[in-house]
Protein backbone atom coordinates (compact mmCIF):
# COMPACT_ATOMS: atom_id res chain seq x y z
CA UNK A 1 0.00 0.00 0.00
CA UNK A 2 2.66 2.34 0.79
CA UNK A 3 4.34 2.03 -2.55
CA UNK A 4 1.15 1.91 -4.72
CA UNK A 5 0.94 5.40 -2.72
CA UNK A 6 4.49 6.51 -3.29
CA UNK A 7 3.98 6.01 -7.06
CA UNK A 8 1.62 7.71 -7.34
CA UNK A 9 2.56 10.73 -5.09
CA UNK A 10 5.82 10.93 -6.87
CA UNK A 11 4.15 11.19 -10.33
CA UNK A 12 1.64 13.76 -9.72
CA UNK A 13 4.09 15.74 -7.23
CA UNK A 14 6.21 15.76 -10.33
CA UNK A 15 3.59 16.57 -12.50
CA UNK A 16 2.19 19.13 -9.89
CA UNK A 17 5.87 20.82 -9.72
CA UNK A 18 5.94 21.20 -13.57
CA UNK A 19 2.68 22.86 -13.78
CA UNK A 20 3.53 25.54 -10.86
CA UNK A 21 6.61 26.61 -12.31
CA UNK A 22 4.91 27.32 -15.52
CA UNK A 23 1.97 29.32 -14.17
CA UNK A 24 4.03 31.22 -11.00
CA UNK A 25 7.16 31.75 -13.21
CA UNK A 26 10.47 30.78 -11.80
CA UNK A 27 10.58 34.49 -9.90
CA UNK A 28 6.92 33.32 -8.02
CA UNK A 29 7.66 29.60 -7.93
CA UNK A 30 11.60 30.80 -5.65
CA UNK A 31 9.43 33.15 -3.53
CA UNK A 32 6.69 30.27 -2.68
CA UNK A 33 9.68 28.06 -1.98
CA UNK A 34 12.12 30.30 0.51
CA UNK A 35 9.06 31.87 2.35
CA UNK A 36 7.78 27.96 3.27
CA UNK A 37 11.14 27.39 3.90
CA UNK A 38 11.55 30.00 6.50
CA UNK A 39 8.42 28.78 7.76
CA UNK A 40 10.23 25.51 8.34
CA UNK A 41 13.07 27.12 10.24
CA UNK A 42 9.83 27.78 13.19
CA UNK A 43 8.60 24.25 12.92
CA UNK A 44 11.94 22.94 15.11
CA UNK A 45 10.11 22.51 18.31
CA UNK A 46 7.35 20.89 16.00
CA UNK A 47 10.24 18.74 14.32
CA UNK A 48 12.16 17.33 17.90
CA UNK A 49 8.71 15.97 19.33
CA UNK A 50 7.45 14.77 16.48
CA UNK A 51 10.32 11.97 16.75
CA UNK A 52 9.48 11.19 20.63
CA UNK A 53 5.91 10.81 20.06
CA UNK A 54 6.35 8.36 17.70
CA UNK A 55 8.95 6.45 19.35
CA UNK A 56 7.03 6.83 22.75
CA UNK A 57 3.81 6.01 20.89
CA UNK A 58 5.40 2.68 19.21
CA UNK A 59 7.04 1.71 22.71
CA UNK A 60 4.18 1.30 24.55
CA UNK A 61 2.71 -0.56 22.08
CA UNK A 62 5.70 -2.90 21.85
CA UNK A 63 4.98 -3.08 26.13
CA UNK A 64 1.35 -3.24 25.44
CA UNK A 65 0.96 -0.76 27.90
CA UNK A 66 -2.54 0.20 26.92
CA UNK A 67 -3.04 2.42 29.76
CA UNK A 68 0.58 4.63 29.52
CA UNK A 69 -0.64 5.31 25.60
CA UNK A 70 -3.61 6.59 26.01
CA UNK A 71 -1.29 8.96 28.49
CA UNK A 72 1.21 9.72 25.64
CA UNK A 73 -1.34 10.09 23.32
CA UNK A 74 -2.93 12.82 25.13
CA UNK A 75 0.22 13.99 26.60
CA UNK A 76 1.50 14.78 22.81
CA UNK A 77 -1.35 16.33 22.08
CA UNK A 78 -1.16 18.80 24.59
CA UNK A 79 2.46 19.65 24.38
CA UNK A 80 1.42 20.00 20.36
CA UNK A 81 -0.44 22.21 20.91
CA UNK A 82 1.36 24.57 23.16
CA UNK A 83 4.42 24.19 20.14
CA UNK A 84 1.93 25.59 17.71
CA UNK A 85 1.38 28.56 19.72
CA UNK A 86 4.89 29.18 20.04
CA UNK A 87 5.25 28.78 16.65
CA UNK A 88 2.77 31.42 15.84
CA UNK A 89 4.48 34.15 18.51
CA UNK A 90 7.82 33.57 16.22
CA UNK A 91 6.52 33.64 12.99
CA UNK A 92 4.13 36.35 13.65
CA UNK A 93 6.81 38.84 15.21
CA UNK A 94 10.57 37.82 14.54
CA UNK A 95 9.35 35.98 11.15
CA UNK A 96 7.45 38.62 10.10
CA UNK A 97 10.23 41.24 10.90
CA UNK A 98 12.80 39.03 8.83
CA UNK A 99 10.53 38.90 5.61
CA UNK A 100 9.75 42.40 5.10
CA UNK A 101 13.53 44.01 5.93
CA UNK A 102 15.82 41.18 5.17
CA UNK A 103 14.27 38.55 2.57
CA UNK A 104 16.01 39.75 -1.23
CA UNK A 105 12.75 39.30 -3.41
CA UNK A 106 10.99 42.21 -6.00
CA UNK A 107 9.76 44.99 -4.17
CA UNK A 108 6.30 44.77 -6.16
CA UNK A 109 5.70 40.95 -4.67
CA UNK A 110 5.78 42.34 -0.89
CA UNK A 111 2.34 41.74 -1.06
CA UNK A 112 1.72 39.20 -2.29
CA UNK A 113 5.11 37.34 0.19
CA UNK A 114 3.24 38.50 3.03
CA UNK A 115 0.26 36.97 1.93
CA UNK A 116 1.84 33.64 1.04
CA UNK A 117 3.48 34.06 4.80
CA UNK A 118 0.67 34.07 6.63
CA UNK A 119 -0.92 31.38 4.89
CA UNK A 120 2.01 29.12 5.29
CA UNK A 121 1.78 29.82 8.99
CA UNK A 122 -1.64 28.50 9.29
CA UNK A 123 -0.91 25.01 7.23
CA UNK A 124 2.25 24.47 9.59
CA UNK A 125 0.05 25.18 12.82
CA UNK A 126 -1.96 22.37 11.47
CA UNK A 127 0.77 20.17 10.64
CA UNK A 128 2.14 20.51 13.98
CA UNK A 129 -1.60 19.87 15.84
CA UNK A 130 -1.53 16.86 13.22
CA UNK A 131 1.62 14.84 14.47
CA UNK A 132 -0.05 12.68 16.98
CA UNK A 133 -2.78 11.56 14.97
CA UNK A 134 -0.38 10.97 12.36
CA UNK A 135 2.14 8.79 14.49
CA UNK A 136 -0.67 6.98 16.25
CA UNK A 137 -1.62 5.75 12.68
CA UNK A 138 1.71 4.25 12.32
CA UNK A 139 2.79 3.13 15.10
CA UNK A 140 -0.55 0.93 15.13
CA UNK A 141 1.41 -0.23 11.55
CA UNK A 142 -2.30 1.14 9.78
CA UNK A 143 0.12 1.52 6.27
CA UNK A 144 -2.74 1.45 4.31
CA UNK A 145 -4.93 4.17 5.93
CA UNK A 146 -1.74 6.28 5.66
CA UNK A 147 -1.47 5.49 1.68
CA UNK A 148 -5.65 6.26 1.64
CA UNK A 149 -5.27 10.04 3.02
CA UNK A 150 -1.74 10.72 1.43
CA UNK A 151 -3.19 9.66 -1.79
CA UNK A 152 -6.48 12.02 -1.40
CA UNK A 153 -3.71 14.47 -0.37
CA UNK A 154 -2.25 14.46 -3.74
CA UNK A 155 -5.14 14.74 -5.62
CA UNK A 156 -6.50 17.39 -4.09
CA UNK A 157 -3.08 19.30 -4.66
CA UNK A 158 -3.65 18.41 -8.43
CA UNK A 159 -6.61 19.67 -8.44
CA UNK A 160 -5.65 22.90 -6.68
CA UNK A 161 -3.43 22.88 -9.94
CA UNK A 162 -5.55 22.43 -12.11
CA UNK A 163 -7.46 25.91 -10.78
CA UNK A 164 -4.70 28.04 -10.86
CA UNK A 165 -5.05 28.24 -14.84
CA UNK A 166 -8.20 29.88 -14.41
CA UNK A 167 -7.47 32.71 -12.17
CA UNK A 168 -6.53 35.60 -14.19
CA UNK A 169 -5.15 37.36 -11.00
CA UNK A 170 -2.24 36.68 -8.78
CA UNK A 171 -1.58 33.52 -8.67
CA UNK A 172 1.00 33.20 -6.01
CA UNK A 173 -1.72 34.06 -3.66
CA UNK A 174 -4.35 32.00 -5.05
CA UNK A 175 -1.87 28.84 -4.65
CA UNK A 176 -1.07 29.54 -1.38
CA UNK A 177 -4.80 29.87 -0.40
CA UNK A 178 -5.50 26.85 -1.57
CA UNK A 179 -2.63 24.43 -0.65
CA UNK A 180 -4.06 26.08 3.11
CA UNK A 181 -7.34 24.55 2.32
CA UNK A 182 -6.09 21.24 1.25
CA UNK A 183 -4.02 21.06 4.51
CA UNK A 184 -6.88 21.66 6.99
CA UNK A 185 -9.20 19.32 4.95
CA UNK A 186 -6.28 16.45 5.35
CA UNK A 187 -6.17 17.58 8.98
CA UNK A 188 -9.40 16.78 10.06
CA UNK A 189 -9.65 13.37 8.11
CA UNK A 190 -6.78 12.15 10.22
CA UNK A 191 -8.31 13.41 13.35
CA UNK A 192 -11.48 11.46 12.68
CA UNK A 193 -10.14 9.00 11.67
CA UNK A 194 -8.45 8.20 14.83
CA UNK A 195 -11.37 9.48 16.88
CA UNK A 196 -13.15 6.58 15.43
CA UNK A 197 -10.81 4.03 15.83
CA UNK A 198 -8.41 3.95 18.16
CA UNK A 199 -10.13 4.69 21.45
CA UNK A 200 -6.60 5.99 23.06
CA UNK A 201 -6.78 8.69 20.55
CA UNK A 202 -9.92 10.60 22.81
CA UNK A 203 -8.03 13.38 24.41
CA UNK A 204 -7.68 13.42 27.90
CA UNK A 205 -6.08 16.61 30.17
CA UNK A 206 -4.05 14.44 32.98
CA UNK A 207 -1.56 16.40 33.88
CA UNK A 208 1.27 14.23 35.55
CA UNK A 209 4.26 16.68 36.29
CA UNK A 210 6.92 13.40 36.11
CA UNK A 211 6.13 11.99 32.78
CA UNK A 212 5.51 15.78 31.20
CA UNK A 213 9.31 16.63 32.21
CA UNK A 214 10.06 12.90 30.80
CA UNK A 215 9.00 13.35 28.04
CA UNK A 216 9.87 16.86 27.48
CA UNK A 217 13.52 16.15 28.42
CA UNK A 218 13.22 13.56 25.50
CA UNK A 219 12.19 15.64 23.27
CA UNK A 220 14.64 18.78 24.63
CA UNK A 221 17.96 16.95 23.65
CA UNK A 222 16.04 16.43 20.04
CA UNK A 223 14.98 19.38 19.97
CA UNK A 224 19.04 20.31 20.05
CA UNK A 225 19.65 17.54 17.38
CA UNK A 226 16.50 18.42 15.15
CA UNK A 227 17.21 22.41 15.32
CA UNK A 228 20.42 21.71 14.07
CA UNK A 229 19.14 19.70 11.15
CA UNK A 230 16.39 22.28 10.18
CA UNK A 231 19.16 25.23 10.49
CA UNK A 232 21.94 23.03 7.91
CA UNK A 233 18.21 22.46 5.13
CA UNK A 234 16.45 25.75 5.56
CA UNK A 235 19.08 27.82 6.80
CA UNK A 236 21.29 26.78 3.52
CA UNK A 237 18.62 28.20 1.26
CA UNK A 238 18.42 31.61 2.85
CA UNK A 239 22.07 31.77 2.60
CA UNK A 240 21.90 31.25 -0.75
CA UNK A 241 19.25 33.85 -1.18
CA UNK A 242 21.14 36.75 0.52
CA UNK A 243 24.19 35.89 -2.58
CA UNK A 244 22.26 35.31 -5.32
CA UNK A 245 18.70 36.06 -5.30
CA UNK A 246 15.66 34.25 -5.98
CA UNK A 247 16.27 32.49 -9.06
CA UNK A 248 18.71 30.45 -6.44
CA UNK A 249 16.14 29.35 -4.28
CA UNK A 250 14.32 28.13 -7.61
CA UNK A 251 16.82 25.66 -8.45
CA UNK A 252 17.37 24.09 -4.79
CA UNK A 253 13.62 23.81 -4.36
CA UNK A 254 13.72 21.77 -7.59
CA UNK A 255 16.71 19.62 -6.55
CA UNK A 256 14.50 18.97 -3.42
CA UNK A 257 11.38 18.00 -5.33
CA UNK A 258 13.28 15.77 -6.87
CA UNK A 259 14.70 14.05 -4.04
CA UNK A 260 11.04 14.70 -2.03
CA UNK A 261 10.05 12.08 -4.90
CA UNK A 262 12.98 9.77 -5.21
CA UNK A 263 13.23 9.12 -1.64
CA UNK A 264 9.79 8.12 -1.37
CA UNK A 265 10.85 4.80 -2.52
CA UNK A 266 12.72 4.25 0.54
CA UNK A 267 10.61 6.49 3.61
CA UNK A 268 7.66 4.21 2.58
CA UNK A 269 10.01 0.91 3.12
CA UNK A 270 12.04 2.77 6.27
CA UNK A 271 8.39 3.14 7.59
CA UNK A 272 6.92 -0.03 7.29
CA UNK A 273 10.35 -1.37 9.11
CA UNK A 274 10.40 1.78 11.71
CA UNK A 275 7.52 0.54 14.21
CA UNK A 276 9.41 -3.18 14.43
CA UNK A 277 12.80 -1.74 14.95
CA UNK A 278 11.26 0.57 18.23
CA UNK A 279 8.86 -2.54 19.06
CA UNK A 280 11.65 -5.50 19.23
CA UNK A 281 14.28 -3.55 21.28
CA UNK A 282 11.42 -2.33 23.73
CA UNK A 283 10.65 -6.34 23.95
CA UNK A 284 14.41 -7.09 24.11
CA UNK A 285 15.11 -9.01 21.51
CA UNK A 286 18.09 -7.24 20.61
CA UNK A 287 19.59 -10.43 17.82
CA UNK A 288 16.55 -9.29 16.02
CA UNK A 289 16.86 -5.83 16.28
CA UNK A 290 20.45 -5.90 15.04
CA UNK A 291 19.59 -7.97 12.25
CA UNK A 292 16.66 -5.64 11.27
CA UNK A 293 18.49 -2.76 11.59
CA UNK A 294 21.56 -3.74 8.93
CA UNK A 295 19.45 -5.29 6.58
CA UNK A 296 16.85 -2.30 6.66
CA UNK A 297 19.98 -0.04 6.11
CA UNK A 298 21.76 -2.19 3.30
CA UNK A 299 18.10 -2.61 1.59
CA UNK A 300 17.90 1.27 1.88
CA UNK A 301 20.39 2.24 -0.09
CA UNK A 302 19.62 -0.51 -2.61
CA UNK A 303 16.53 1.02 -3.67
CA UNK A 304 17.65 4.50 -3.38
CA UNK A 305 20.35 3.34 -5.53
CA UNK A 306 18.13 2.20 -8.12
CA UNK A 307 15.89 4.99 -8.27
CA UNK A 308 18.60 8.02 -8.71
CA UNK A 309 21.06 6.29 -10.78
CA UNK A 310 19.45 7.33 -14.08
CA UNK A 311 19.05 10.95 -12.89
CA UNK A 312 22.60 10.96 -11.64
CA UNK A 313 23.95 9.82 -14.94
CA UNK A 314 21.38 11.86 -17.00
CA UNK A 315 20.29 14.94 -15.11
CA UNK A 316 20.12 17.32 -18.18
CA UNK A 317 17.67 14.83 -19.83
CA UNK A 318 15.50 14.20 -16.67
CA UNK A 319 15.03 17.74 -16.26
CA UNK A 320 14.27 18.96 -19.59
CA UNK A 321 11.47 16.57 -19.65
CA UNK A 322 10.03 17.00 -16.56
CA UNK A 323 9.95 20.86 -16.72
CA UNK A 324 11.16 21.69 -20.48
CA UNK A 325 13.62 24.24 -21.26
CA UNK A 326 13.52 27.30 -18.83
CA UNK A 327 15.88 25.55 -15.72
CA UNK A 328 17.27 27.55 -13.18
CA UNK A 329 21.06 27.76 -13.14
CA UNK A 330 22.65 25.19 -11.38
CA UNK A 331 20.16 23.08 -11.26
CA UNK A 332 21.21 19.80 -12.15
CA UNK A 333 24.49 20.04 -10.23
CA UNK A 334 22.10 20.36 -7.53
CA UNK A 335 20.06 17.40 -7.82
CA UNK A 336 22.97 15.29 -8.27
CA UNK A 337 24.48 16.77 -4.71
CA UNK A 338 21.51 16.27 -3.33
CA UNK A 339 20.37 12.55 -4.47
CA UNK A 340 24.36 11.60 -3.35
CA UNK A 341 23.52 13.36 0.57
CA UNK A 342 20.23 11.46 0.45
CA UNK A 343 21.62 8.35 -0.80
CA UNK A 344 23.96 8.42 3.11
CA UNK A 345 20.34 9.69 4.66
CA UNK A 346 19.18 6.53 2.94
CA UNK A 347 21.78 4.12 4.86
CA UNK A 348 21.64 5.89 7.89
CA UNK A 349 17.69 6.10 8.33
CA UNK A 350 17.15 2.70 10.34
CA UNK A 351 20.32 4.06 12.37
CA UNK A 352 18.24 6.49 13.13
CA UNK A 353 15.47 4.54 15.15
CA UNK A 354 17.93 2.23 16.61
CA UNK A 355 19.14 5.16 18.63
CA UNK A 356 15.87 6.74 19.23
CA UNK A 357 14.78 3.49 20.27
CA UNK A 358 17.90 3.00 22.71
CA UNK A 359 16.96 6.60 24.16
CA UNK A 360 20.00 7.63 25.33
CA UNK A 361 19.46 10.68 23.05
CA UNK A 362 21.68 13.25 25.22
CA UNK A 363 24.94 11.73 23.78
CA UNK A 364 23.62 10.55 20.68
CA UNK A 365 22.38 14.49 19.97
CA UNK A 366 25.27 16.54 21.11
CA UNK A 367 27.62 14.26 18.33
CA UNK A 368 25.07 14.75 15.92
CA UNK A 369 24.63 18.62 16.60
CA UNK A 370 28.06 19.44 16.40
CA UNK A 371 28.70 18.68 12.90
CA UNK A 372 25.36 19.56 11.59
CA UNK A 373 25.85 23.10 12.73
CA UNK A 374 29.15 23.24 10.89
CA UNK A 375 27.31 23.81 7.74
CA UNK A 376 25.92 27.06 7.44
CA UNK A 377 29.51 28.71 8.59
CA UNK A 378 31.39 26.52 6.37
CA UNK A 379 28.70 27.66 3.38
CA UNK A 380 28.65 31.00 4.70
CA UNK A 381 32.68 30.95 4.22
CA UNK A 382 32.77 29.74 0.32
CA UNK A 383 30.07 31.75 -0.67
CA UNK A 384 31.58 34.93 0.58
CA UNK A 385 35.03 33.91 -1.10
CA UNK A 386 32.88 33.67 -4.74
CA UNK A 387 33.25 29.79 -4.89
CA UNK A 388 30.28 28.76 -7.12
CA UNK A 389 27.10 28.07 -5.72
CA UNK A 390 27.18 24.31 -6.38
CA UNK A 391 30.62 23.52 -4.95
CA UNK A 392 29.35 25.58 -2.09
CA UNK A 393 26.39 23.39 -1.60
CA UNK A 394 28.69 19.69 -2.05
CA UNK A 395 29.25 20.58 2.11
CA UNK A 396 26.31 19.00 2.47
CA UNK A 397 27.48 15.90 1.46
CA UNK A 398 30.56 15.97 3.39
CA UNK A 399 28.65 16.66 6.48
CA UNK A 400 26.17 13.92 5.65
CA UNK A 401 29.23 11.05 5.55
CA UNK A 402 30.57 12.81 8.98
CA UNK A 403 26.60 12.65 10.79
CA UNK A 404 26.34 8.81 9.42
CA UNK A 405 30.24 7.75 10.79
CA UNK A 406 29.02 9.42 14.04
CA UNK A 407 25.64 7.63 13.78
CA UNK A 408 27.16 4.22 13.25
CA UNK A 409 30.13 4.96 16.90
CA UNK A 410 27.03 5.40 18.56
CA UNK A 411 24.62 2.80 17.71
CA UNK A 412 26.88 0.32 18.23
CA UNK A 413 28.30 1.24 21.47
CA UNK A 414 24.83 -0.17 23.02
CA UNK A 415 24.69 -3.13 20.04
CA UNK A 416 28.30 -3.95 19.82
CA UNK A 417 27.98 -5.17 16.49
CA UNK A 418 30.13 -8.74 15.77
CA UNK A 419 33.28 -7.98 13.32
CA UNK A 420 31.47 -10.98 11.00
CA UNK A 421 27.84 -9.34 10.93
CA UNK A 422 29.20 -5.44 10.77
CA UNK A 423 32.23 -5.93 8.22
CA UNK A 424 30.45 -7.70 5.16
CA UNK A 425 27.93 -4.99 5.85
CA UNK A 426 30.18 -2.12 5.44
CA UNK A 427 32.29 -3.30 1.94
CA UNK A 428 28.37 -4.08 0.30
CA UNK A 429 27.71 -0.07 1.26
CA UNK A 430 30.85 1.34 0.20
CA UNK A 431 31.00 -0.56 -2.86
CA UNK A 432 27.60 0.56 -3.82
CA UNK A 433 28.01 4.32 -2.73
CA UNK A 434 31.01 4.15 -4.79
CA UNK A 435 28.91 3.29 -8.13
CA UNK A 436 27.05 6.05 -7.54
CA UNK A 437 29.66 8.52 -7.22
CA UNK A 438 30.98 7.40 -10.23
CA UNK A 439 28.03 7.83 -12.40
CA UNK A 440 27.40 11.36 -11.08
CA UNK A 441 31.55 12.11 -12.33
CA UNK A 442 30.21 10.47 -15.70
CA UNK A 443 27.50 12.47 -16.47
CA UNK A 444 29.50 15.01 -18.22
CA UNK A 445 30.24 12.84 -20.80
CA UNK A 446 27.33 10.81 -21.29
CA UNK A 447 24.82 12.91 -23.14
CA UNK A 448 21.75 11.68 -25.08
CA UNK A 449 19.48 13.48 -27.08
CA UNK A 450 16.38 11.83 -28.05
CA UNK A 451 13.64 10.15 -25.39
CA UNK A 452 14.30 6.93 -27.36
CA UNK A 453 18.07 6.74 -26.56
CA UNK A 454 17.44 7.90 -23.11
CA UNK A 455 14.82 5.11 -22.61
CA UNK A 456 17.13 2.28 -24.01
CA UNK A 457 20.10 3.96 -21.78
CA UNK A 458 18.00 4.08 -18.81
CA UNK A 459 17.29 0.25 -19.17
CA UNK A 460 20.61 -1.06 -20.30
CA UNK A 461 22.22 1.27 -16.61
CA UNK A 462 19.26 -0.47 -14.45
CA UNK A 463 19.64 -3.93 -15.69
CA UNK A 464 23.46 -3.87 -15.21
CA UNK A 465 22.37 -2.38 -11.41
CA UNK A 466 20.23 -5.22 -10.88
CA UNK A 467 22.75 -7.68 -11.58
CA UNK A 468 25.19 -5.93 -9.18
CA UNK A 469 22.72 -5.80 -6.61
CA UNK A 470 21.65 -9.63 -6.85
CA UNK A 471 25.14 -10.81 -7.43
CA UNK A 472 27.28 -9.01 -5.01
CA UNK A 473 25.31 -6.33 -2.99
CA UNK A 474 22.80 -9.03 -1.60
CA UNK A 475 23.89 -11.89 0.24
CA UNK A 476 22.70 -15.67 -0.72
CA UNK A 477 19.89 -16.00 2.04
CA UNK A 478 18.40 -12.85 0.39
CA UNK A 479 18.64 -13.76 -2.86
CA UNK A 480 17.30 -17.46 -1.68
CA UNK A 481 14.60 -15.31 0.11
CA UNK A 482 13.36 -13.18 -2.99
CA UNK A 483 13.37 -15.42 -5.01
CA UNK A 484 10.65 -17.72 -3.07
CA UNK A 485 9.35 -14.26 -3.29
CA UNK A 486 9.11 -14.08 -7.15
CA UNK A 487 7.61 -17.95 -7.02
CA UNK A 488 4.85 -17.45 -5.35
Amino acid sequence: MLYFRMILVMAVSLYISRIVLRELGVSDYGIYSLVGGFIALFGFLNAAMSSATQRYLTFDLGKKDYARLQKTFSAALTIHMGIALIVLLFAETLGLWYVNNKMVFPPERTYAVNVVYQFSIAASLLGIILVPYNALIIAREKMNVFAYISIVEVVLKLAIVFMLVFFASDKLIAYAILTFVVSFIIRMTYQAYCRKQFKESKYKFEWDKAYYKELISYSGWNLFGQSANVLANQGTSVLFNLFHGVTINAAISIANQVNTAVYGFVSNFQQAFNPQITKTYAAEEYASHKRMVLTASKFSLIIMSLMSAPILLFPNMFLTLWLGDNLPEYVTQFVQIVLLYSLIDALSGPFWTSAYAIGRVKKYNIGISTINFLTLPLIYLLLKIGVKPYMAFLTRLFISMSIQAYRYYFVNGFLRFKFKEFIPYIWRIAALFTINIALSLLSGFMQVETLKSFLIALIILEVMLITVVVFIIMTKPERLLIKSYIKK
